[in-house]
């Protein structure tokens, strides 16, 4: 097992005599090092830089920040070539059940999050969630563009929560935020950038059509669009109109951090016809392609399958590699394919070749 002494720039009186002599301050770190919230010196790189030449050891060092596009610019600037990326999410729920952390109920999972703080502090969702998105606009968002009133930025990023699972409209975002269309392109991007929400894009053979047509929207994490939604415990959760677009957004949000995990970058899309017949999940590897449709509901029913029959129809996907990942408990095969629990049944599923 390695061990890595630790240092954080976080603490101020450490991060002057790492801004003041970047050299001397990397002589007290001659072993494996860890330096977390490394953006805040980027004089370190060059010389971090030196001394990976030099040594020509790999994991000399292991660079980690809250801030992702200051600390991705530094490193792109002084380390490209020397270092390998890991995405970090928050908990997924293999890790939380694993800590003996996860709760029974999806209800209670999709609300609480997977934020670390609140299980190492026990915070209750509701008290976290409203302070992290303070402290994250007043601090990241600021670092990131210049944003004169950040108050609405706030309201921007609650209409975002509230179309999880649709077909992004810049359009319908600009004009219920009462900003521009460039500036609702901008601040996506901030989002995208800090790890808050990601897109999915939709699939077609034509790989330029991927680019082009509109993706949908969904947060890393669905504590925190739980919030922006203004739901306050897993209980109201249960009737509130956004419940199965949250359940969509928890498992696919389930599957990438099984990924990144893993440091893989996985080729994930929707499907959706002409008439609006959709899957929401396809993954594609060069072997095959797997669909999965995600159904909030507990009981198994023979429509789930509308979406993946029609992919089928075209060829693109095989019954065998065709699942739907439901609220129920049981796991059952069909000829169209297979009914898939929303426990642990869908990622392992899921899991094959990551």
């Amino acid at each position: 097992m390695w061990c890595y002494d630790y240092v954080s720039l976080e603490e101020p009186d450490i991060r002057l005599l790492a801004q003041d002599d970047p050299r001397g301050f990397l002589n007290n770190y001659r072993n494996k090092t860890i330096i977390d919230e490394a953006q805040y010196v980027p004089q370190l790189f060059s010389y971090i830089q030196s001394i990976t030449d030099r040594e020509n050891t790999a994991g000399r060092f292991i660079l980690s920040g809250s801030q992702n596009f200051l600390l991705m610019q530094n490193i792109s600037q002084s380390l490209a070539g020397r270092v390998a990326i890991l995405k970090l999410l928050p908990f997924s729920h293999a890790e939380l059940k694993n800590a003996s952390l996860a709760s029974e109920q999806v209800n209670e999972l999709i609300f609480s999050g997977g934020y670390p703080r609140i299980f190492d502090k026990n915070i209750q969702p509701a008290d976290f969630y409203p302070a992290y998105i303070q402290t994250y606009v007043e601090r990241d968002v600021r670092l990131l563009r210049n944003i004169a009133d950040l108050s609405l930025f706030i309201r921007f990023v609650k209409l975002c929560a509230g179309r999880i699972g649709q077909l992004l409209n810049i359009a319908s975002l600009a004009n219920e935020c009462g900003i521009s269309a460039e500036t609702v392109q901008a601040w996506l991007s901030v989002l995208e950038t800090s790890y808050i929400i990601f897109q999915l894009k939709p699939y077609h053979k034509n790989f330029n059509k991927r680019l082009v047509k509109s993706p949908k929207i969904y947060f890393y994490d669905t504590g925190l669009a739980c919030s922006l939604l203004g739901i306050e415990n897993a209980k109201q959760l249960q009737t509130h109109y956004l419940r199965g677009e949250l359940f969509e957004n928890w498992v696919i949000g389930e599957f990438l951090k099984q990924n990144y995990a893993a440091g893989k970058e996985p080729n994930i899309y929707f499907w959706r016809d002409s008439n609006g017949v959709e899957v929401d999940l396809l993954i594609e590897k060069a072997s095959a392609i797997t669909a999965v449709e995600i159904k909030s509901g507990s009981t198994m029913n023979s429509d789930y399958f509308k979406g993946l029959k029609a992919l089928q129809s075209l060829s693109v996907v095989a019954p065998e590699n065709s699942l739907v990942a439901y609220g129920g408990d049981q796991n059952f095969q069909t000829a169209q394919g297979k009914f898939v629990s929303w426990k642990d049944s869908i990622f392992k599923e899921l899991s094959i070749g990551v």
